[in-house]
């Protein structure tokens, strides 16, 4: 029994030996593997680095990581969430959420000789009041269902100033940082080939005694030959680049949709203008208190914008022409965003 149980013991030994050698085979072989794959992808990249710009080699690999995601969409966002990729293919401004926007005005076009103040905004959407109104500027709002929040809606028109000028200083973010003195940051973050979209940071003083708040949000923006019209969507998303911090309050819940209709075209002075806005500025704050922050701060801020606009013409300051961009591409048809952050053209 003894020499029976000696041979045993042997036998597990030289078993564990023999397996734990071969899992030593195994990992060494699995390493060379993969040093081996390292050292080609880096010798790719070089070899990349030496053939294509910057801007070629950031488009490259936005299509290669586009097809990963339409081959792997579940595999995808794991990948995404741990390497901190943002996912453009499910968080992008859709073109129907345009279109649908569009359709707003739309509905809304013919009323301006009515007394607006009894007319439902876009009059299919209920549950609408008026809220103020003045010359040439109508301001709406709605409940927000299971929410303690109101959605607004505006109505306004310009006659001294061109569409043009409206959108742009819109989405200038460098001049905006001149004019606009609540902003604390306001930056570019991320940008998609494909829809010219592009994701801001922005952090806002807030009116005392709150802290001041921070968005991240994808916009995107289309002029439209056919049906004259201008379209700037924009909602809240997350991305890896700009995480949360304890210096400001992250508001995540954010939407805002701007349809601008010149009187004649871009270029010329005159245009009527429908902003749909919702957000949580998450306060502590009754429903009433902040639905009048909100009602008399946005038509300050469009004020503000108004007369950015005004400057931007009179003293000839120099902005980006997001229009005109984009008004390229549609007789082109080429795309005038790369993905990398590069120069546009200027107003």
């Amino acid at each position: 029994m003894r020499r029976q149980a000696s041979q045993w013991r042997c036998s597990s030994l030289w078993v564990f030996g023999g397996c734990s050698g071969m899992v030593s085979i195994l990992a060494n072989q699995c390493s060379f593997v993969t040093g081996q794959r390292v050292r080609r992808a880096w010798q790719m990249g070089e070899l990349y680095s030496s053939l294509y710009s910057e801007r070629s080699r950031w488009s490259l690999a936005s299509a290669l990581w586009r097809r990963f995601q339409s081959r792997h969409a579940g595999a995808g966002k794991l990948v995404a969430a741990l390497a901190g990729v943002f996912m453009w293919e499910e968080e992008k401004i859709r073109e129907e959420e345009l279109r649908r926007s569009a359709s707003e005005l739309q509905a809304m076009e013919g009323m301006k000789s009515q007394n607006l103040s009894r007319v439902v905004p876009g009059n299919v959407d209920a549950g609408w009041e008026i809220v103020m109104e003045k010359k040439n500027f109508w301001l709406w709002r709605r409940p927000i269902l299971n929410s303690h929040l109101y959605e607004y809606r505006v109505l306004g028109t310009y006659t001294d100033i061109t569409p043009r000028q409206f959108f742009n200083v819109q989405l200038d973010t460098e001049y905006r940082k001149k004019w606009d003195s609540l902003v604390i940051k306001l930056d570019v973050v991320d940008r998609d080939v494909s829809t010219g979209s592009e994701v801001v940071y922005w952090a806002t003083h807030f009116p005392y005694p709150m802290y001041s708040r921070d968005y991240v949000y994808v916009r995107r923006y289309d002029v439209d030959l056919e049906n004259n019209l201008m379209v700037l969507v924009s909602r809240a998303v997350e991305h890896p680049y700009v995480p949360e911090t304890t210096d400001f309050v992250r508001v995540r819940s954010y939407q805002s949709r701007m349809v601008i209709r010149p009187h004649k075209s871009f270029d010329e002075n005159g245009f009527d203008y429908l902003l749909t806005y919702c957000d949580d500025p998450q306060t502590a704050f009754p429903r009433y208190c902040v639905s009048w922050m909100v009602s008399s701060g946005m038509p300050d801020f469009l004020e503000k914008l108004h007369a950015a606009a005004l400057r931007a013409r009179n003293q000839e300051v120099g902005i980006r022409d997001y229009a005109g961009v984009k008004t390229k591409e549609r007789l082109t048809g080429d795309a005038a965003h790369t993905g990398a952050p590069g120069q546009m053209e200027y107003a």
